[in-house]
Formats: structure tokens, C-alpha cells, sequence
């Protein structure tokens, strides 16, 4: 495995996670983009976009966009059932890497963090 694929793997599982851990199951993409950057995983909104498509592509996630995308509006990300059960590591998808043992710790610190940075 490369560690490109190592990391699109780790940056797939987080989505699912801060998803599993938001309100309602969903958040948007520029949430999603400050979470994943608190926990080590900075990047493009178009290699944002990619990843959340991929994981719609999966069955993981429903996506929606508040306005025309095209244009600069704002994606939507919301977990799906066999989403939950991937970011719980009870059913295993290639191309999204299995959650280890006590990674919860991680995505409620990964949660604080964008708490933090958007005030609330």
C-alpha cells in the first residue's frame, strides 16, 4: 500500500467518525475540513470534495449542497447506516481503513478542537 492510499484511507475513517459524533449525524464541508485538519490531515477543498464523493460513491455517506456548488456552495455530508457501522469498525469497506482500539479519545479531541475554533 502507498502512503497516498494510507492516507485517503485514515481521511475517509475520519469523516466517518465526525460524523458519527455530530449532531443529527451530519455536518458540512467546511466543518469537516477543520476537524480533519485537528487531527493531522490538512487539506484542498477539492481533495475534500473527492473524498466525500468517493464515500457517497460507497454508500457511507448522502450528500446535499445547500446552494449551486459550482458557484461556491456548501456540501453536506450525512452518515449513513453502513456508514455508522464502518466508522464503528463493526463492517469492514476497502478503501476506508478500520478504526484500532481507542480512537474515540481522538475524534472527541478532533471535536473540541473545531468547538474551539468556531467559538462554540
Amino acid at each position: 500500500m502507498s502512503f497516498a492510499q494510507l492516507l485517503s484511507e485514515d481521511r475517509r475513517l475520519v469523516v466517518l467518525r465526525l460524523l458519527s459524533a455530530a449532531p443529527e449525524y451530519t455536518l458540512n464541508a467546511f466543518v469537516l475540513r477543520h476537524g480533519l485538519e485537528a487531527v493531522g490531515h490538512a487539506m484542498s477543498t477539492d481533495q475534500l470534495a473527492t473524498e466525500l464523493a468517493w464515500l457517497a460513491e460507497q454508500g457511507l455517506l448522502d450528500l446535499s449542497a445547500v446552494a449551486d456548488v459550482t458557484v461556491g456552495g456548501i456540501i453536506v455530508a450525512r452518515l449513513t447506516s453502513r456508514g455508522a457501522d464502518v466508522a464503528a469498525g463493526r463492517v469492514v469497506t476497502p478503501g476506508v481503513k478500520r478504526p484500532e482500539p481507542g480512537v474515540n479519545d481522538m475524534m472527541a479531541l478532533g471535536l473540541n478542537l473545531i468547538r474551539g475554533k468556531m467559538g462554540g
